[in-house]
């Protein structure tokens, strides 16, 4: 979208062909009336493309309309209210944490150059600058099918979300532009009503807690019944929040859950994981928390124990349910979605974290237990010795007829521990099952298994696992490895940022990816503040690096690779675990 031309790449995937169409109105809403049944999908289309594909069929300038959403901030439906009457069944392939195409194409190791054709050109495009652009046009195009492709199962349950919302009558695929968080207020038949008693919560009446009631008087407290405050000489609110210890584990306590763990911990013996099955949906229907805009509560009920018949049958039809049953907590808290009621959601919360808090409270009477983690929906125990399992079993028992909840044990040997987001366990036995899946559990940026879309310092993350699962000294990993994208550092400058230097030479590109080097003449990266234009050194880039946005999928490292900057970036890691 440019002020005098504008051009669409489009790519049939049933036909396999493609069609480009540059200023032509005509030829763009005979394409549309042609494909006016299909489904179109896109990147970010449902807050962006869709709306200038309707403004260009509806006589519009498409700039002005870029300018009102881009520029202006401005959601594009309330650009025309004509827009309300045009028929396009539309799926945007990206989701609400993606931080951009560009990343997703840099993780995927491929080509992340920008067009050189700068996008607030005063003139109209040359033939060449047209040609550009439609090339690198084409190239997102590509890009994003290849996203879709590896999100596919998103796409299925996002269908099979339409599908419930429709039951009992006509398919209705306009129902596909929804979010999936506005789906399930449809399936739940939700309508949207005034709520003014956010914080007018209450404890549940099988609640036992007898040592930890501070936590109680907490949150009994009229003075922290709000989300933050404010304190003097500060701009930033800080967020309402009691630390405290709870069994030796120093915890936080908060409107939005609790967390406890014991940072850079390492340990070796008999581990107990117990996780509550399905905490919130559970306590929705338990305690009858759902939201009050609900027409029938049952109906949730009914979807819960549906899923849960599904999932024994392996049926792929429990997808959209899960999603219709997760989605349900989050959403009471947003106020444009129909099942909009933060009371409800503030009483899941509460009675979620109290509730583990009891679990606590009764366990550590046990000899020589002890408390490693415990987070929204469970705990992470060691045992003085695997014959007290009986008595945690007995003492999980009874909590589970009292609450109505239900817990799954995982046992584990050896646990490396960060902190409450960052750790990875190991199982007792084999470390992987007979299909060859690894058996131990991790989770943080730093251990987190990854894919072709979460793809960022794999060599580090690789380095990590070897050393904490096989024993393997990072330096071995890392010179193992001659593969230059597992090195890949991507990353990508916000709108607060103008230009990203490398250097301190400015770069064409927003999205890079970076290399250490051992090369002094090669200078490291900055982000320049678009309003005090003053450069910061990007996160955890090295001192020196060489920028390859070209696709690297099979390239080689080269030998100015820096692989000493590596080594020393896992071992400052692995000391953040404390195992080093």
């Amino acid at each position: 979208m440019f002020k005098y031309d504008w051009l669409v790449v489009i790519m049939d995937m049933t036909e396999k062909k493609e069609t480009v169409i540059v200023n032509d109105v005509d030829a763009l809403e005979a394409f549309y009336q042609s494909k006016i049944n299909d489904i179109w999908a896109g990147f970010n289309s449902r807050n962006y493309d869709q709306w200038i594909l309707k403004g260009l069929l509806c006589g519009f300038d498409p700039k002005k309309i870029n300018d009102y959403i881009i520029v202006k901030g401005n959601p594009g439906w309330k650009y025309s209210s004509l827009f309300r009457g045009m028929q396009l069944y539309n799926y945007d392939v990206m989701a609400n944490i993606d931080r951009g195409l560009k990343v997703f194409e840099g993780f995927m190791g491929n080509n992340i150059k920008e067009t050189s054709v700068p996008f607030d050109i005063d003139r109209k495009l040359t033939p060449e600058e047209i040609e550009q652009t439609v090339f690198y046009c084409r190239h997102d195009v590509q890009q994003t099918i290849e996203v879709f492709l590896k999100r596919k199962d998103d796409f299925t349950a996002h269908m099979g979300l339409v599908k419930l919302a429709c039951e009992g009558r006509e398919l209705d695929l306009n129902l596909l532009g929804k979010t999936k968080a506005q789906l399930a207020a449809v399936i739940l038949e939700a309508t949207q009503k005034p709520h003014k008693d956010e914080f007018d919560i209450d404890f549940p009446d099988t609640l036992d807690i007898h040592k930890y009631t501070h936590v109680l008087d907490w949150y009994n407290d009229p003075e922290h019944r709000k989300y933050t405050f404010t304190v003097p000489g500060k701009k930033t609110p800080e967020k309402m929040q009691l630390q405290t210890t709870i069994a030796g584990c120093p915890h936080v306590f908060a409107w939005g859950g609790v967390h406890g763990a014991l940072e850079k911990y390492h340990g070796k013996g008999y581990f107990l994981m117990a996780d509550v099955a399905s905490l919130y949906p559970s306590l929705m229907i338990r305690y009858n928390l759902h939201s009050r805009n609900m027409k029938d509560p049952k109906k949730y009920e009914e979807i819960y124990h549906t899923r849960l018949k599904y999932k024994a049958e392996k049926n792929p039809l429990q997808a959209p349910l899960k999603l219709v049953l997760n989605s349900t907590y989050g959403v009471m808290k947003d106020p444009n979605n129909g099942l909009y009621d933060p009371r409800q959601a503030n009483r899941v919360c509460i009675y979620g974290q109290l509730l583990i808090l009891d679990l606590i409270e009764h366990l550590e009477v046990i000899p020589g237990l002890q408390l490693i983690q415990s987070n929204t929906d469970g705990i992470l125990i060691k045992m003085a010795n695997a014959d007290d399992y009986y008595r945690v079993d007995d003492i999980c028992a009874t909590w589970e007829e009292r609450t109505g909840l239900n817990l799954e044990f995982d046992e584990y040997s050896e646990v490396f521990q960060k902190d409450v987001n960052n750790y990875l366990i190991l199982p007792h036995g084999d470390l992987y099952d007979e299909k060859g899946k690894p058996r131990w559990k991790s989770k943080g940026a730093y251990v987190k298994k990854l894919n072709p879309l979460d793809y960022d310092l794999p060599i580090i993350n690789q380095a990590l696992v070897d050393y904490m699962v096989k024993k393997i000294p990072v330096e071995r990993t890392i010179a193992a490895c001659n593969d230059l994208k597992e090195f890949q550092l991507v990353t990508k400058i916000s709108g607060k940022y103008e230009v990203i230097l490398h250097g301190g030479k400015p770069l064409n590109e927003k999205c890079i990816r970076i290399f250490a080097s051992t090369d002094e003449a090669d200078g490291g990266v900055y982000k320049v503040h678009a309003e005090t234009h003053k450069p910061a050194k990007i996160q955890n880039s090295p001192e020196h690096c060489f920028i390859f946005n070209d696709e690297v999928n099979g390239v080689k490292c080269p030998s100015k690779l820096d692989r000493t900057w590596y080594v020393a970036l896992a071992n400052k890691r692995l000391k953040d675990f404390g195992v080093i």
